[in-house]
């Protein structure tokens, strides 16, 4: 029984050093390219981008997988004005151009739909920073989080469940009940971005500043915390589904008492 977290950090992805990649994913060719993923699911584990493990996330049967949380990177609204997030269009290295954030943890990040006024957006300012990142859980080939009427969504917005976490983005969404993958099952945490163009955790040669690049959204992360229950525990685990009690490492705790206890030890 041991607790472990997967952190993936997309952000190297670059469409223009990784074409072929790209166009392989999401079916494009080299005379019609793919549209960098905007709007697909990709895989945290095996998605081929970011940091990646060499085959899909598994139970055998002598494990059980509890999906205790999940989280992506957040998108800020241009009206937020939040303290560490100001609007500029001056570095100690490079101007910025006028429709990128300067400071906090999207920094990099264009505006997606946005005005701006002198060069500097206002807290009038229409749009958002970030990715437009979702996660979403996926049992074997069946997506976790659906619509009302059954139909598989984007899941979890990264502005209600933040990696990483600061003073400015907390999450709102907790994953209760956790998420049981049971012995023999495939499990999967896959992310999708609505951001456009550049956006998609890009670095981009800044034209106003041919010295420097820009990070065009380097923060572009998801995160996924769980616990592997392994031989006697997985068996505990399994008692423990069976009779409706939450799984997790008290509760197992407590089933191994119980059996000492009942032999008198």
């Amino acid at each position: 029984m041991r607790s472990q977290v997967y952190a993936w950090n997309g952000s190297n992805f670059n469409p223009a050093l990784a074409t072929a990649a790209v166009n392989a994913y999401s079916g494009g060719t080299a005379a019609t390219p793919g549209n960098n993923l905007t709007g697909q699911q990709v895989s945290i584990f095996i998605g081929g981008f970011g940091n990646n493990i060499t085959k899909p996330a598994e139970t055998t049967a002598t494990e059980f997988v509890v999906i205790e949380d999940i989280a992506c990177t957040p998108t800020l609204n241009a009206s937020a004005r939040a303290a560490t997030n100001d609007f500029t269009t001056l570095t100690t290295l490079n101007p910025l151009p006028a429709n990128e954030l300067g400071t906090g943890q999207l920094a990099g990040w264009q505006l997606f739909n946005g005005s701006s006024v002198g060069g500097l957006f206002t807290v009038n300012a229409i749009g958002v920073f970030g990715p437009r990142m979702y996660v979403q859980v996926r049992i074997n080939t069946t997506d976790y989080f659906l619509n009302p009427d059954n139909v598989t969504n984007s899941g979890i917005p990264g502005t209600a469940s933040p990696y990483p976490r600061s003073l400015d983005f907390q999450p709102s969404f907790n994953l209760y009940p956790d998420v049981y993958v049971l012995p023999g099952q495939v499990w999967d945490v896959r992310v999708t971005s609505f951001c456009l163009g550049v956006n998609w955790g890009k670095e981009a040669l800044q034209a106003a500043a041919p010295s420097g690049t820009f990070g065009n959204g380097s923060d572009f992360n998801a995160f996924c915390k769980y616990t592997l229950y392994d031989g006697p525990d997985a068996l505990i685990a399994n008692k423990l589904l069976e009779m409706g009690i939450s799984i997790n490492p008290g509760n197992v705790d407590w089933y191994k008492r119980s059996l000492l206890s009942a032999q008198g030890m």
